[in-house]
């Protein structure tokens, strides 16, 4: 804690101290967001006191009754007793390439649509293949700011990556900047998630051309994470068939993976199910330094009968009948999910409001030449502070984030705000906090 406070802060200091100190964790902005969980978690149960807790994106709505009654169904019917084939059930496939139809207006064959245990599988498993393709390239490419996790993913599999942070390079300058590294000739792949987490950043039109050109160009493959498809609330995403429809590199290359979350979008985290999509051409792309590894050749074959098979032998069985359902219901226009979720967007531009109120600073504040959009996420500074030693003082004053240095930013000043955990009925004691926060830091 700062030798400049001079009051008692919201949560008993000591209590605080001391749990950070078991952590074993010596700087706390390098912790990981499961290890800041446990942290928080252990403070609450200690001290009694709750966190305005915005360290971890744990969807905070209900879930879409269909995609519920749906479960209970198959539960009921008995398919608890049986193995879910790989691939997943038709249902499942089919709903997913007529949702992508509808909501992004591209073409996918229901056969690469692929159920996953969550999106982060999915993403393991393209990560051990796409790394095996050819043995020149084994390094991935990040765009970031981006989800943590991924790159940890990468440590634990050995795979090497590079990164950078896009916010000085959007619209065109992006295509010198991706080529700078894709000359190199080790780059198997480039991901990025759009809307962004952490930032919010949300890619334009161009940008995705420009990303799709120079992966054709290049032969590397995009993997784009769709965690939050259709949430940027300043257009209306929401109508099957209709323009606007999601932005996505599919339009401009046929060399990708999507990653597609039923957690955010559809708020059913705790199922744990997402789809993996690939593009036709790679599902039937041929690659022979797949097989001393996969004993294939053939990138869709080997993605599900040797990587997939290889870290679950299938994604639970009701719950593929739940996302099936719920997909089914969006694509026949009758659940909106995006009107379900855009309280995030309402609740951010609260929160924002109440930390620049009380001399906060929103670090990544435009969107191209956009003011950022209020949605799942946003990033904050404060003056004084680098982001490591705010995000620990926060933790006296009951408040909790992450640190932007672990998303692969280089706003070293920087914490990533989310909303989900943060009803209204929290918001007096959000703004108590920072004005405390404020007066014991002026500026």
């Amino acid at each position: 804690m700062s030798e400049t406070m001079i009051k008692k802060t919201p949560i008993d200091s000591e209590v605080v101290s001391n749990v950070i100190k078991a952590s074993g964790i010596t700087n706390i902005g390098r912790a990981t967001i499961r290890e800041l969980v446990k942290m928080v978690n252990d403070i609450e149960r200690l001290t009694g006191d709750k966190y305005i807790r915005m360290e971890m994106g744990v969807p905070g709505l209900p879930s879409p009754q269909v995609g519920i009654e749906a479960e209970i169904k198959a539960l009921n019917s008995g398919v608890t007793s049986i193995y879910p084939m790989i691939d997943g059930i038709p249902e499942l496939k089919t709903e997913c390439a007529k949702f992508l139809k509808l909501f992004a207006n591209i073409e996918v064959s229901p056969e690469c649509c692929i159920p996953t245990v969550g999106s982060m599988q999915g993403g393991f498993a393209s990560f051990m293949l796409l790394s095996k393709c050819r043995k020149e390239r084994n390094t991935t490419l990040f765009i970031d700011p981006g989800f943590p996790v991924q790159k940890q993913q990468h440590r634990a599999l050995g795979i090497p990556y590079e990164s950078f942070d896009v916010y000085n390079y959007r619209g065109e300058k992006l295509r010198d900047k991706i080529e700078s590294y894709l000359t190199k000739g080790n780059i198997s792949s480039i991901i990025y998630s759009t809307p962004n987490n952490p930032s919010w950043i949300c890619f334009t039109e161009e940008e995705l051309k420009i990303i799709g050109e120079l992966a054709t160009k290049y032969k590397v493959v995009v993997i784009e994470d769709l965690a939050y498809f259709a949430m940027d609330f300043r257009n209306d995403l929401s109508k099957p068939g209709e323009p606007p429809y999601q932005p996505t590199v599919a339009k401009y290359t046929d060399f990708y993976i999507l990653l597609v979350s039923g957690s955010k979008a559809f708020s059913y985290a705790g199922q744990r199910i997402g789809m993996l999509i690939i593009s036709s051409k790679l599902y039937d792309s041929v690659y022979p330094d797949l097989y001393p590894y996969f004993q294939s050749e053939k990138f869709g074959y080997a993605m599900l009968y040797r990587a997939i098979y290889s870290l679950s032998s299938g994604t639970a069985h009701s719950v593929q009948y739940g996302f099936a359902a719920m997909l089914k219901a969006a694509n026949d226009g009758k659940l909106n999910f995006v009107e379900n979720v855009r309280e995030y967007g309402k609740r951010a531009q609260i929160m924002k409001k109440l930390f620049t109120d009380n001399g906060f600073q929103i670090v990544y504040s435009m969107d191209d030449e956009k003011p950022i959009a209020d949605g799942f996420y946003f990033t904050i500074s404060y003056p004084g502070f680098e982001g490591d030693a705010l995000l620990k003082e926060m933790m006296y004053y009951g408040i909790s984030a992450i640190s932007l240095v672990i998303t692969g930013s280089e706003r070293v000043e920087g914490l990533r705000a989310c909303v989900s955990q943060v009803g209204l009925d929290k918001m007096p004691l959000l703004e108590k906090r920072l004005k405390q926060f404020n007066t014991d830091h002026p500026l």
